[in-house]
């Protein structure tokens, strides 16, 4: 067994990594290891060092390092992980910041995936091939193939079928030795043969052993004929002759006990682009188990199981479909079922198939499928979102807990029942049961404290009562969430002793010294499935109903620069356990370096409630610490230029116009000097890539208008780009909206007073509350004299200003109503115009305003009425310029773009056709053939200037020459 961490010469491990890997991929620092210590499981260990390797030659260094001091080595990738496989308190390591690349092979048929990758990302990769990975799983959106791999993850569609293991063609490997192992290459097991003798050698033995020993066999095949992640893949040792293909297939599932996977090819599966889905309801649920059966017979895709307590929460949900929220629930139970066909007329016969089946149901309301698109992805959001969902509503101080089980169809309905009788006997309240029911995998919900003997005795006894459940019932204590630190010591149990040895073997002969994931898969202290839980101290009203789950890190612009919202929020936690336990000075630490990591680099920007199940906006956090760490004199100063932003606004725009008179130098060099005495955050840098300063709003007067404009104060700022829009009617975005509507014989007007208001967002983003009162002041009777009381929406030309005016207006006017201006023009004005579609390729860049609003669909049909091709990069995600953001630290601007930019270069070389080698400047391609780049926000259009290099201009600028006589 490894040493004790104390006994682990950590400095020198530090050192000697650092100066391998680079010192930027080594850290001590308590902040980056509270933030990475934090996963999706109920258990909680703080890691000594964190290391950020960049390819799987690193990693082996990073192994061979660790054995040569005897150091635990733990991988962690997505951190959506339930049972505590991705915690340590040794060395983590960190692989999904450098691990995603995805390369698409055989036309889709195939993927070559790295471990950060998440699988959502893959399907986008895939989905013009029509075809998406055999693994789905409810937490797509954040679970990483290096999890999905280790995990051997399977979902709510694929049961075995199309799982990991059943999908896998090769992996590339580090073994704990150092070796490296492609198993596509030719000459691969000749090379594992001579790097690693003993090895091959004890793979075949063990076949041999478990294949002279008939109640292992049957053992096995009863267990894997199931969803069944408990213990190690032994199946592998039936499936498979060579040696190689024994090793690779049991590295899946592995949960990083026996080496690192750094990439792997995995066979797809064919989207079918026709489906059908229901929601069946039923009296109970035995009623509802009990159907699963009759509708496997009929070829249905998945039968998903919600429980009574799960429709009562999904209820809660305002985004929750009219189908479960009007249902009067008691004892019901339902199952979210769906069919699907590779055409219209395939599906038909596969629903008129099932409609006997359908009909013979004993259904407490009548069957009804749809195919409508919105409605069955309402549907799956609240299944998706079901975990996180139900853990919202728990008792404060209380962990959420999901187990997951399985047992044969035939005997799920019984033991469904018995699981409520086990919750009812131990006195857990409002515990759901919901999952898989076609696959028999169900899982289930407690909320557990522990703090106190009495809680941890319940939660020991109840799960001694759950172990004897399944295991009566011929099932497996695991189904697909792994092992991990929960279920190891209860292996033995399920396999027997036999069994149980193989496995250990298996360990042994791969990673001898046990340094790799100690404590995940296999343990024999019976109780540590006990040990190193997780508290769950209330910290801040805005975050404490985080369940650590992951969803928001992907979405989240600043995660490969400082923190993700996930890693914000635990901070604060931990931040607050050290001060309750006495250790100041952790806290100190903590709190001195989150004040950049954590507050300065987020661009609140809203993603991450579009991405969490329980709503949380850190950005709300945040603004609040902004607010209270501002200063009297910065509320004083921000308030007094609420009451004058009619002078302070345009003077931005004549300081940048002024700028670019002067050599560029001058006032880079001027603002880094002040940024250096006053901190980056009191003065934005200048970028000499920045526009010139825009033009002063208009006011627009009319007696018969159908929108009043809210004209954004970033346009009079910020001016276009080198050959963007102008006008009699303005210039930009603004510019182009008037001219357009003009010539629709659309009608607008503005507020009095348009140029001293603003939607207050420069204020709330950085916690000046007395200024932002102060502008909502004067904002709200404008708006509402200017919209007749309501009865005229009003238009803005900017997505961010749009969010930014209907959060205003939520607090103090809701009655009245906020369009962004490429909704508006797309419904009013586009219908009457003559547009001159152009033979060329638009790249779109989505805000995350438009995102957030529903807008992006507009946004994407102007760029379609301009140009044939439109391209939206799949990885697009909020630019992070948020307001001055960008300016005030670059940096986030520049990480938050870095795949996107990269992206947006391979499609400018895909559709600019090179010039010829003596071609003169005239012969280059002309305005109209030209690629162009486009957005729905000015910063956001010049944060992907920046990024890209390329001319991002708003949609409607280019619509407005489009459609000009």
């Amino acid at each position: 067994m490894p040493p004790t961490t104390l006994e682990i010469p950590w400095s020198h491990l530090e050192t000697s990594l650092g100066e391998q890997l680079g010192r930027s991929a080594v850290s001590r620092r308590p902040l980056d290891l509270h933030a990475l210590a934090h996963d999706a499981s109920h258990y909680l260990l703080t890691p000594e060092l964190l290391v950020r390797p960049t390819s799987a030659d690193q990693v082996a260094a990073v192994m061979a390092a660790c054995d040569e001091v005897g150091a635990p080595v733990t991988f962690r990738s997505g951190g959506t992980s339930l049972s505590g496989q991705g915690v340590t308190d040794a060395v983590l390591v960190d692989t999904r910041r450098h691990f995603t690349d995805v390369e698409v092979l055989d036309g889709g048929a195939r993927v070559r995936v790295q471990p950060g990758v998440t699988v959502r990302a893959v399907n986008a990769r895939l989905a013009p091939y029509h075809r998406k990975l055999g693994p789905d799983p409810a937490s797509e959106g954040a679970c990483t193939l290096g999890g999905v791999i280790a995990n051997n993850s399977s979902g709510m569609h694929c049961g075995t079928q199309l799982n990991t293991y059943a999908t896998l063609e090769s992996l590339t490997v580090v073994l704990p030795s150092g070796t490296v192992v492609d198993s596509a290459a030719p000459d691969a097991e000749a090379e594992l043969a001579a790097r690693e003798p003993e090895l091959v050698a004890g793979l075949l033995a063990l076949r041999r052993r478990v294949l002279g020993d008939p109640d292992s066999v049957a053992t096995i095949r009863r267990l894997f004929s199931m969803k069944n992640t408990m213990g190690y893949g032994i199946n592998a040792l039936l499936d498979f002759e060579s040696p190689l293909d024994m090793l690779v297939h049991l590295l899946i599932g592995s949960e990083g006990t026996l080496g690192f996977v750094a990439s792997a090819v995995l066979a797809t599966v064919p989207v079918h682009p026709e489906v059908a889905t229901g929601l069946l309801v039923l009296d109970t649920i035995g009623a509802a188990t009990g159907a699963v059966p009759e509708l496997a017979g009929t070829g249905v895709a998945t039968a998903e199981l919600l429980d009574a307590a799960s429709l009562r929460v999904a209820q809660q949900d305002p985004r929750c479909p009219p189908r479960i929220a009007d249902l009067d629930v008691e004892q019901h139970a339902a199952l979210l079922v769906e069919w699907q066909g590779d055409s219209p007329a395939e599906l038909d016969a596969a629903v008129g198939s099932a409609a006997a089946t359908l009909d013979r149901l004993p259904l407490t309301t009548p069957a009804r499928l749809t195919r409508d698109a919105r409605e069955r992805a309402a549907l799956w959001t609240v299944r998706k979102g079901l975990f996180s969902a139900v853990a919202e509503a728990r008792p404060a101080g209380t962990n959420a807990l999901l187990e997951d089980v399985v047992v044969g169809v035939d005997v799920l309905g019984e033991t469904c029942v018995a699981l409520t009788e086990l919750f009812a006997k131990h006195r857990y309240e409002s515990s759901v049961i919901f999952g898989h029911a076609r696959d028999g995998n169900v899982h289930f919900l407690l909320n557990e404290r522990f703090d106190d003997a009495g809680s941890m005795r319940r939660y020991a006894d109840f799960t001694e009562d759950l172990v004897d459940l399944v295991l009566g019932q011929g099932g497996s204590l695991k189904a697909e969430h792994g092992t991990g630190r929960i279920m190891a010591p209860f292996v033995r149990r399920q396999y027997g002793d036999e069994l149980y040895a193989v496995m250990w073997e298996i360990k042994r002969l791969l990673d001898p010294r046990g340094l790799l994931n100690p404590a995940a898969v296999l343990s024999d202290e019976p109780t540590s499935y006990l040990q190193d839980l997780k508290p769950s101290p209330p910290v801040e009203e805005e975050v404490d109903r985080c369940v650590e789950c992951g969803y928001c890190e992907p979405v989240c612009p600043s995660k490969d620069l400082t923190l993700t919202p996930r890693q914000r929020i635990v901070v604060r936690r931990d931040i607050q356990t050290a001060r309750a336990a006495g250790d100041h000075a952790l806290a100190d630490s903590l709190e001195r370096d989150y004040d950049y990591d954590g507050t300065q680099t987020c661009a609140v920007d809203g993603m991450c409630q579009s991405a969490c199940p329980v709503r949380i906006d850190t950005g709300a956090l945040t603004r609040r610490l902004r607010r209270e760490s501002a200063t009297r004199t910065a509320q004083t100063a921000w308030a007094g230029a609420a009451r004058a932003w009619g002078t302070v606004a345009p003077l931005g725009g004549l300081a940048l116009s002024a700028a670019r008179l002067v050599p560029s130098g001058v006032p880079v060099t001027a603002t880094r000097l002040v940024r250096a005495v006053a901190g980056a955050d009191a003065l934005p840098l200048y970028d000499a890539r920045l526009p010139g300063g825009g033009s002063r709003r208009r006011e627009l007067a009319t007696g018969s208008p159908v929108a009043v404009l809210f004209s954004t104060c970033i346009g009079e700022m910020f001016g276009t780009e080198p050959g963007g829009h102008t006008g009699d009617l303005g210039s930009g975005a603004t510019g182009a909206l008037v001219e357009l509507c003009v010539r629709a014989d659309v009608p607008l007007r503005t507020p009095a007073g348009i140029g001293g208001l603003c939607c207050g967002t420069p204020w709330k983003s950085k916690g000046m509350s007395s200024g932002y009162a102060v502008m909502a002041d004067r904002v709200v009777p404008a708006l509402r004299e200017a919209t007749e009381g309501g009865r005229l929406p009003v238009v803005v030309e900017a997505s961010s200003c749009v969010e930014g005016l209907e959060m205003m207006l939520a607090e103090r006017a809701p009655d009245l109503r906020v369009v962004d201006a490429v909704d508006f023009v797309r419904d009013t004005v586009l219908p009457r115009l003559d547009v001159r579609r152009t033979d060329r390729t638009l790249v779109v860049h989505p805000t995350c305003s438009s995102q957030r609003a529903g807008s992006t669909e507009a946004l994407v049909a102007l760029a379609e009425a301009v140009a044939t091709d439109v391209v939206v990069p799949i990885s697009w995600g909020c630019c992070a310029f948020a307001g001055d953001r960008g300016l005030l630290h670059p940096e986030l601007t520049a990480s938050a773009t870095a795949a996107e930019a990269a992206e947006v270069a391979g499609i400018v070389a895909r559709v600019t056709p090179p010039r010829a080698e003596n071609a003169s400047p005239s012969t280059a391609l002309t305005p109209a053939g030209e690629p162009g780049f486009v957005s729905s926000n000015r910063t956001c259009e010049i944060g992907m200037t920046r990024a890209t290099g390329q001319p991002y201009r708003h949609v409607l600028e280019l619509l407005a020459e489009a459609s000009r006589a």
